[in-house]
């Protein structure tokens, strides 16, 4: 079921002089769909509701995916009902796909989770009905280009496991690197983390709680774009190492 922001995007498009043709192939919305709001763009209520959203399975295992979810993943529909959930990993990092596949068969222990090769990287996915449930920040468009607010449940798992979040944004759209100056004539290098990603809300959300468990950061504009999380500061990227560590 498509939620109400969904179906006003489709409607809006069509005000706009948009075709019902192309208005289907940019959403992935059925034509029957959109022509079937036209007449009641409120969603039928349902008898039996499903709630996998309010209770994960496992609430770590969650947080992680949700970190994940936010930097490198992303929700198709099927034409018979149901979606995909797709992370994509590195090749280079065959720890970061076992930890991606662990996760979602934590959260979803009934829904089955294979890997698609890709050129240079790897999809994780799992077929399943509730991922959109267990995902409402799932729309239309990139995400950088549309609002990242939690559902009230979402950060209080997020407020729980901090550092699961935190590992799964750093897993998907960081790293560690090691930095290096001159000082007194000498080379000096440091380990430095960085997380980058073009949604402002998405990044507010990794440095939000960055600050709540005491990490400090800084942000660095990539042109006039400020899409670099930094942490450089030694106990910020020793709190880092002990609870995050480089990718695998």
């Amino acid at each position: 079921m498509y939620d109400l922001a969904t179906r006003k995007h489709a409607l809006r498009l069509l005000r706009d002089g948009r075709s019902l043709n192309s208005v289907s192939k940019e959403t992935g919305i059925s034509r029957a769909a959109i022509r079937s709001w036209r007449v009641r763009v409120e969603p039928l209520p349902r008898l039996n509701q499903c709630q996998p959203c309010t209770g994960p399975a496992h609430r770590a295992a969650y947080s992680y995916l949700l970190g994940l979810y936010l930097g490198d993943g992303c929700i198709s529909s099927h034409p018979k009902g149901g979606h995909y959930l797709r992370i994509a990993c590195a090749d280079a990092w065959p720890g970061l796909i076992e930890q991606c596949r662990a996760a979602i068969l934590a959260v979803r222990p009934a829904d089955k989770v294979y890997v698609l090769q890709r050129q240079g990287c790897v999809n994780v996915t799992s077929y399943g009905r509730h991922w959109t449930c267990l995902f409402p920040q799932h729309g239309p468009g990139r995400k950088h280009e549309r609002r990242i607010v939690l559902e009230g449940w979402q950060q209080e798992i997020v407020d729980a496991h901090p550092w699961e979040f935190l590992r799964g944004l750093i897993h998907s759209d960081g790293c560690r690197v090691t930095n290096w100056t001159v000082r007194n004539g000498k080379r000096y290098e440091y380990p430095r983390y960085f997380f980058t990603n073009k949604s402002d809300d998405i990044r507010k959300l990794c440095t939000g709680t960055l600050a709540k468990v005491g990490v400090q950061w800084t942000v660095l504009a990539r042109g006039s774009d400020p899409l670099n999380v930094s942490i450089a500061r030694k106990d910020s990227v020793a709190l880092m190492d002990a609870h995050i560590g480089p990718k695998y």
